[in-house]
């Protein structure tokens, strides 16, 4: 089953944090796939190429996420587990965020390197974008064109803007999102509305960014 509700990023978010002249980069950004995520970090290596290291950490899916971390050339469990960490504790899901580091010359340690890959990500996530993703019941309502302003009425008064709106020689179709349990409801005053003209059906659950 998923989740009713989480939490992402919209764009990219960067924080940098400098440490004893090292520079570590937090590039944070919005992924729906494991595909997706490694293509963006690709580009990433390749926007910072003369970076010593561009090391990474992803959660991805609404429900049991998928989550990989990489050190990329870092000290075991020093760089790609506090950026993990740092995700987690954000409760972000389908997130991505590559920290990238310019050596500075002066050796951090690895309680030194932790602390600076775990504050980069942070800020990284502090900087984006926060955005609320609902799973909610897309519909589609179907009417003819004299019960269309009646039908718009009814989803005014619930609190609903159409996502989109089909016109064809048979009619109109109102494309909505609402809440599952609130169907029945408004597709019965649809009903009442338009004298059992229209009719109102649901396509399927998907997830709609609502803040």
């Amino acid at each position: 089953m998923k989740v009713k509700e989480y939490l992402t990023v919209e764009g990219e978010g960067i924080g940098t944090v400098v440490e004893k002249k090292s520079r570590f980069i937090a590039t944070v950004f919005h992924t729906e796939s494991e595909e997706d995520a490694k293509e963006k970090i690709a580009i990433l290596r390749k926007k910072y190429w003369d970076a010593r290291h561009n090391c990474y950490a992803y959660v991805i899916g609404e429900e049991d996420p998928l989550e990989r971390q990489s050190d990329d050339g870092e000290p075991s469990r020093t760089a790609g587990m506090p950026i993990l960490s740092a995700l987690k504790d954000s409760g972000l899901r389908n997130v991505c965020c590559v920290v990238t580091r310019y050596f500075g010359g002066v050796l951090l340690g690895t309680g030194g390197l932790t602390r600076a890959y775990r504050e980069a990500a942070v800020m990284g996530i502090e900087n984006s974008v926060i955005k609320k993703r609902t799973l909610m019941c897309r519909a589609v309502a179907s009417t003819d064109y004299a019960g269309q302003s009646r039908m718009l009425r009814i989803l005014s008064g619930e609190g609903l803007e159409p996502d989109e709106t089909l016109y064809d020689a048979d009619g109109v179709r109102i494309v909505f999102h609402c809440d599952e349990g609130s169907l029945p409801v408004i597709s019965a005053a649809i009903q009442e509305a338009t004298a059992g003209e229209s009719r109102v059906e649901s396509d399927c659950l998907e997830y709609v960014t609502i803040s």
